[in-house]
């Protein structure tokens, strides 16, 4: 340290002893084979990748999305009683809508009664879905803040890892509430009406789900998170 420090008085000489040390240490064998060991390191584990705006991250972005994903799905798989919770709202919701409506007729009353289900349809998917991501980040907030100023991973990579790791559960739920609701109430019969009924559930519960996305991302805070939700969904049910 000493022999690399600047010594007051004589910073001139200080600076040239360092160039010529560094200088020596470049050309020299070891620094060569530090050299070929990163080239190699880089190469195998895609270190030290820049993306378009100069700034240098630790993995490349197939490692970053991978570890985020695995990440995400371990959190998921840890809270299993949450998973039940949801299944169990949701079977429980669609046996009262089926036992509500249950055995329409395509009468006057009956169509009437068919819009008002499909309505409840539309209503339990986007706000169940949509409150139950409207908290995903901004729990995380000052975990991926810091993560990201030490350039651990991108934001996109964040964002997909996460969201890919909760799908499996957004598509489990309208399946579940279109299976036990739509033959109960007596919709219209054969697979490929119930296909098209399942298909649009599930864009509409996907579209709540990624609407949640976008208030947890523009809030600062759970509680604000939720005190902007409700205002903002509610007028695209009108």
């Amino acid at each position: 340290v000493q022999v690399l420090a600047v010594v007051p008085g004589r910073e001139a000489e200080s600076r040239d002893r360092i160039a010529k040390i560094c200088d020596n240490f470049a050309v020299g064998k070891v620094s060569r084979e530090m050299e070929q060991n990163f080239q190699k390191l880089e190469k195998s584990n895609g270190l030290n990748k820049e993306d378009e705006n100069g700034f240098t991250y630790k993995a490349s972005w197939f490692m970053q999305f991978r570890a985020v994903l695995w990440r995400s799905w371990l959190s998921v798989l840890k809270e299993p009683l949450l998973v039940k919770v949801r299944l169990f709202q949701t079977t429980m919701v669609a046996v009262l809508i089926g036992l509500i409506f249950l055995g329409q007729q395509l009468t006057q009353v009956g169509v009437m009664n068919i819009n008002g289900a499909i309505f409840l349809f539309l209503t339990n998917m986007t706000f169940q879905n949509a409150f139950a991501t409207i908290t995903v980040f901004t729990s995380e907030l000052p975990v991926f803040i810091r993560e990201t100023r030490s350039r651990l991973y991108r934001c996109d990579t964040y964002f997909l890892g996460k969201t890919i790791a909760e799908l499996p559960l957004f598509l489990i739920v309208p399946l579940l509430f279109t299976a036990i609701a739509y033959p109960m109430i007596g919709l219209r019969p054969g697979i490929d009406h119930f296909l098209t009924a399942l298909a649009l559930v599930t864009l509409v519960a996907n579209v709540s789900t990624s609407f949640g996305y976008l208030i947890s991302c523009a809030c600062s805070s759970t509680s604000m998170a939720l005190s902007v939700g409700p205002p903002v969904i509610i007028p695209f049910l009108l």
